[in-house]
Parts: C-alpha cells; structure tokens; sequence
C-alpha cells in the first residue's frame, strides 16, 4: 500500500514540473499565430498583418504591447526594411516589390481580446508594370517556437483562397496556385496542431495505457475520429458553438478522469465508447485554430477535409508510437509501477491544466 502511495506521490511531483513547462503551449493560441489578408492587383499586393509585436519590441517605445501610429512614423524605416527582409513578394521578373509600412486599426474582430500582444500593420509592395506572376517567402517567425504560423487569406482576380504558412513551408504562389497549395498547408496544420497540442496528446496516451490488443486500438481511434470530425466540422461552420473557456476546461478533465480510470478499470469492452463521447468535446478543441481565420465557402470542404487528414495523420503517428512502446514494456516486472506513475503524472498535469484555464 505504501508503495502505491509513493508512486502517487512522485508522479504528482513530476507533473507538477512538467505542467509548467507545457502551461504555455496549453493556453496560449495567439501566442505564437499571425493572420494576414492578402489582396493581390495588377502593381499593388496590399497586406493586413496582424502579428505578435514581440518581433517588433524594438519598436515599442512604450512596452504597451502593440505599435502605436507614433511609433509606427517615428521606426517606419527600420519596419520596411526588416519586414522587407522577412516577407518577400517576387514578380514573374525576379523583381522584388518596393514595400511601403503604415499602422491599421483593423484589428481583426476575433483577436480583441488579445490586442495588448499583437500589432496590425498595412503592407503595400508595388512594382512598375503589371505582374503575371508573383510569389510569396514568408519568414516572419517568433525564433525556436515549432508551432509559429501565419494564417493567410488571399484575395486575387475575384477568387478567395486560404494559406497557411509555417516554418516549413513558407513560399507560396499568389497567383494562379495549384489545389495542392491549399491541401499541404492545411495538412501540415493538421499535424502540427495534434502533434504539439500535449492536452490531445496526453488523452490518447491515456486511453492506451491499461494495454489491449490490435482491435482495442483501433476501436479507440475510429471512436475518437469519428466524434471529433463530426464537431470539428460544425464548429467551423458555426451550428455548434461553446465558450472557449468551457471546452479547454472539460478537455482537461476529459484526460484527469481517462487517466485516473486507468487505477480502477480493468475491462476495455466499452471504453471505445467514452472515447467517442469525450471525442465531441476534443474536436470543438481542433476547431479553435480554424476559426480564427474566414474560411471562405468556396474553399472550405478542401481546408476542413485537409486539416482533418493531418489531425488523423499526427493521431496515428502518435497512437501507433505509444501502442509499440506500452506493448514492448508489458514483459517487464516494473510494468504495472511505469503504468500507475505514468497515469499519476496526466492526472495531476490534466488538473493544474484545469484550474489554469477554468479559474485564470
């Protein structure tokens, strides 16, 4: 009995350090986001970017978060020229278009509440003669953050598209792209937004702790895709809409009680099911990144359709990883110890993640 008191003990300890170290990637989905509209014309491309302002502190006289119109005037050459540098828009011609920094007060709606981290600028390259072709190399990143993107709309010959750009793919064509664009951009999404959100991790981990065959996991991961792709959809589409607060609050209680069931349950026949039900709630989770961009009608099967195959590509890399090393470490007589201090850990760490987002 002592021995159990004891794994308990330290895997609370051992959460609690790990809790910190991930409390900002679990909270904060502006931190490290920036969205641009882009509208593309005959010499102009005009850019609405909102970014972190953290990339631009040097400009912040004041340190209030944001660039002031005075500010912008007084560093509006150091802003075109390291902007210039960071976001480059090419012609068919190699010609590189002259760009020109101005403050915006079109704070996109959706980031109100976050208006003290971000700044919005007006970018406006021209060139001399109408272009044919133009690409975009986008390297506007916080440094050493994996999970940086910019969520871009694209405006060009009265079509309306939607990018993403990250780390990894950064250089997109403005006019005239193929479908694939679209795809890859929001796949890698799809992966990238599973793979570093530790919450959804951590839940699926959970659920194959307790052991189970081949048919177990793949029950867990039809249940889990199936109910999140349902909300995820309906989410983006705006027919079932909750408090952001609540969902990532009932999402850290989903893996607090998956994780704590792993103590007491023993029999895995209907665990399938509570997978699909707290699913529902994961998957208002996936829906968050996606709505903070317009997705346009036209395009929005094709991103929705390319961020769930990403998604299900990331949760099948991480299940299958997790399935092999659980399975391999069955044999071994510290297997059952490994299993309750691993399941301590996400309990503790799927409550201090509660408290953080129910009560702050």
């Amino acid at each position: 009995m002592w021995c159990r008191y004891r794994v308990c003990l330290i895997s609370f300890i051992g959460s609690l350090l790990l809790a910190i170290g991930f409390v900002t990637p679990s909270l904060a989905h502006w931190a490290d986001l920036a969205v641009a509209e882009v509208t593309v014309e005959q010499t102009k491309t005009g850019i609405i970017l909102t970014f972190p302002t953290g990339l631009v502190a040097w400009a912040d006289d004041n340190r209030d978060g944001q660039l002031s119109t005075n500010e912008v005037t007084t560093h509006q050459a150091e802003l075109e020229k390291f902007l210039g540098d960071r976001i480059r828009l090419v012609d068919d011609k190699a010609e590189v278009g002259k760009i020109a920094v101005a403050a915006s007060n079109n704070l996109p709606a959706n980031i109100n509440s976050n208006a003290n981290i971000h700044t919005t600028l007006e970018l406006i390259y021209t060139w001399s003669q109408p272009v044919s072709g133009l690409t975009i190399n986008y390297n506007l990143f916080l440094p050493n953050v994996p999970t940086a993107s910019c969520l871009a709309t694209v405006m060009q010959g009265g079509q309306t598209r939607n990018l993403v750009f990250t780390p990894e793919q950064r250089e997109f064509s403005l006019i005239n792209p193929s479908v694939w664009q679209q795809i890859s951009s929001f796949v890698l999404l799809g992966i990238e937004h599973i793979v570093t959100g530790y919450d959804h991790v951590l839940f699926l981990i959970s659920l194959l702790m307790l052991g189970g065959g081949f048919g177990y996991l793949l029950k867990v991961v039809t249940a889990f895709t199936i109910s999140h792709s349902v909300t995820l959809s309906l989410a983006v589409l705006n027919i079932v809409t909750l408090p952001g607060r609540f969902v990532e609050s009932v999402i850290a209680l989903s893996i607090v009680y998956v994780a704590a069931e792993n103590f007491w349950r023993k029999d895995l026949r209907w665990r399938w099911l509570l997978t699909f039900i707290f699913g529902l709630i994961h998957g208002l989770g996936f829906a968050g990144i996606l709505k903070e961009i317009h997705l346009v009608q036209s395009n929005l099967a094709l991103s929705l359709a390319s961020f769930n195959v990403g998604v299900e590509i990331g949760q099948i890399a991480i299940v299958s990883i997790a399935f092999i090393v659980l399975r391999t470490i069955r044999k071994y007589p510290w297997e059952l110890t490994f299993r309750r201090l691993l399941s301590g850990c996400v309990v503790a760490m799927g409550l201090f993640w509660f408290v953080q987002r129910a009560f702050y």
